[in-house]
């Protein structure tokens, strides 16, 4: 029987291996992690270095634009270290899933993205533009593995989905006719 996910044998009776769990403890979810808090890292340390001295460079609407994207930018960041961290202490089980889509309300991947054309944008610093440019691929991946891991959830057969719950009662019935 093929599944969405995969089966392991344990002790005579078969059980889905969560793939989201293994995922968040994966090389691959690692690479992400950090990743992301060394770009929350390396966005910092420009911010309170060169990034100053850049700034006092500019006129008034480059001033301006780069208030409004670094804003934009260590916004972007906490947001998706938040989720990262999140993840990361589910995975760790540090906290319940429940308690994390409580705290997950709090956390809007969807408003963080790029911003609209700033008067003055064209004179902002490279080194800006090129954290700019990361944490904006990196919120795309974030993106991806948010959905992955939502997506998860609505085929677990978790709350109130009929067509998980379906598949969990036919589960439930391969088992019990193997079992025999």
């Amino acid at each position: 029987m093929t599944d969405f996910g995969t089966r392991q044998q344990n002790t005579g009776t078969e059980t889905l291996i969560d793939f989201m769990a293994r995922f968040a403890t994966s090389e691959q979810f690692n690479k992400v992690f950090q990743e992301g808090m060394s770009l929350v890292e390396e966005t910092a340390n420009y911010l309170d270095g060169p990034g100053r001295q850049d700034a006092r460079a500019l006129d008034r609407h480059g001033s301006i634009a780069y208030a409004t994207e670094s804003m934009r930018l260590t916004t972007r960041l906490m947001q998706l270290a938040s989720l990262l961290l999140l993840q990361r202490a589910v995975s760790a089980g540090e906290l319940n899933e429940d308690d994390a889509l409580k705290e997950k309300t709090r956390i809007n991947l969807d408003e963080i993205g790029p911003g609209g054309d700033l008067v003055g944008g064209e004179k902002l610093p490279e080194s800006l533009n090129d954290l700019v440019e990361r944490s904006l691929t990196l919120h795309q991946r974030v993106l991806r593995l948010d959905q992955m891991i939502s997506e998860r959830a609505e085929f677990s057969g978790e709350g109130d989905n009929p067509v998980g719950d379906q598949m969990g009662k036919i589960a439930a019935i391969f088992s019990k006719a193997e079992g025999d």
